[in-house]
């Protein structure tokens, strides 16, 4: 096993299983473990709200109890939202999905428990956990849906195994040079001055605080390009105007 495996506990609705299945898609997770799902399985509906991650229910294993789901595994997290009384380490997301990593990379089966919409596992199914891992949601309103608890876990492992690198970056340019800036000066500054735009008396440091402005947006050479034509549009409708 080279990531956790995900073990839903008598999951109710088809669609929740689908959107399960959709979260560890998007964040590297392949392998799903289904504990006496209610109505049976294959549920309908679950598919089409997988939104394409099928491959991940065709692969779901059935299991009639959660021992027999994590039988095979060295290290269990299980999933609650409130405190059960039970003398466990206690992680969050991102420490539990370091943690996994770790095991993982030793040769070690990690799996993660979640338990049912409405009630979430049972005491005796988190005795069997190793550890438990909990969510930092605002205790008033701690509820969350399984395929929402299922995404966040699914998240912060996808981060640690890539160290969190995006699948693309921004688009840059470089600056514009000075003799672009400074020509881009000279030609809004002339056009200013054809409309009197300058107080003879502040002109010099209304040009500074105008020249100011442009050097803190640190344009590039298209920037440069798309102002200067913008700006000789405007000027060359005013010169049509007053003919």
């Amino acid at each position: 096993m080279n990531h956790p495996v995900i073990v839903l506990v008598e999951p109710q609705l088809a669609e929740n299983i689908g959107m399960v299945a959709r979260a560890m898609a998007n964040f590297g997770l392949s392998e799903l473990r289904l504990v006496a799902p209610r109505n049976g399985w294959p549920k309908k509906g679950a598919h089409s709200a997988a939104s394409g991650a099928t491959h991940i229910l065709d692969g779901a294993k059935l299991y009639d109890t959660v021992r027999d789901a994590i039988a095979d595994l060295h290290y269990v997290f299980a999933t609650t939202a409130r405190e059960r009384g039970q003398m466990k380490r206690v992680f969050g997301p991102e420490p539990a999905m370091a943690e996994a990593r770790r095991r993982i990379g030793e040769g070690q089966g990690v799996g993660i428990l979640f338990g049912r919409e409405r009630t979430g596992l049972e005491n005796d199914e988190v005795s069997l956990a190793d550890a438990i891992v909990t969510f930092p949601v605002d205790p008033r309103f701690s509820s969350l849906n399984l395929a929402q608890a299922v995404l966040l876990m699914a998240y912060e492992w996808q981060r640690h195994a890539t160290g969190g690198t995006l699948p693309f970056g921004g688009r840059e340019a470089l600056p514009a040079s000075r003799e672009t800036l400074i020509s881009f000066f000279d030609y809004i500054e002339g056009e200013l001055d054809a409309v009197s735009h300058f107080p003879e008396d502040k002109r010099p440091v209304m040009v500074r605080n105008m020249r100011d402005i442009f050097h803190r947006l640190a344009l590039t050479e298209q920037d440069v390009r798309t102002l200067r034509g913008a700006i000789r549009a405007l000027a060359e409708g005013r010169r049509l105007r007053n003919r």
